[in-house]
C-alpha cells in the first residue's frame, strides 16, 4: 500500500471516530459506485450527514480542504444523490461536511469539521 494511501484510510479512520465521539451514528464507509465514492456516510439528529475526508501530513502543501474543488463538491452532491436513491427511505434531510485532517509525524492530530458546505 502506498503511504498517501495508508494517510488516507488513517484519515478516515481518524473522522469516523471523530463524528462517533460527536453523537453521529457510521451508517457507511467508502460506498462506491459507478459515479465515484463518499468516504463517510453518517446519521445525526435525522440528517444523513455525507462526509468528505481530506489528510495531510503537514500543511506544506496548504490545508486539507483546498483540495475540496467546485467539482467535487458537484460529484458529492451526486452521489448524495445517488446513494439516497439506493437507500430505503425517499425522504430524508442531508447535508455535505467535510473533515480535514492534519497527522503530522510527532504533532497532535488536528480535526476540523466543517457542516453544511454544499
Amino acid at each position: 500500500m502506498r503511504a498517501k494511501d495508508e494517510l488516507g484510510r488513517r484519515g478516515e479512520t481518524l473522522a469516523a471516530d471523530y463524528l462517533v465521539e460527536h453523537g453521529y451514528t457510521i451508517l457507511e464507509r467508502n460506498w462506491r459506485c459507478r459515479q465515484g465514492e463518499i468516504d463517510v456516510i453518517a446519521e445525526h439528529e435525522g440528517v444523513t450527514v455525507f462526509v468528505e475526508v481530506k489528510t495531510r501530513s503537514g500543511l506544506r502543501y496548504g490545508h486539507p480542504f483546498e483540495a475540496i474543488t467546485i467539482a467535487k463538491l458537484a460529484r458529492l452532491r451526486r452521489l448524495a444523490s445517488a446513494w439516497c436513491d439506493k437507500a430505503e427511505s425517499k425522504r430524508r434531510r442531508i447535508r455535505i461536511d467535510a473533515i480535514g485532517v492534519v497527522a503530522a509525524p510527532r504533532q497532535p492530530v488536528l480535526i476540523e469539521h466543517l457542516t453544511g458546505i454544499f
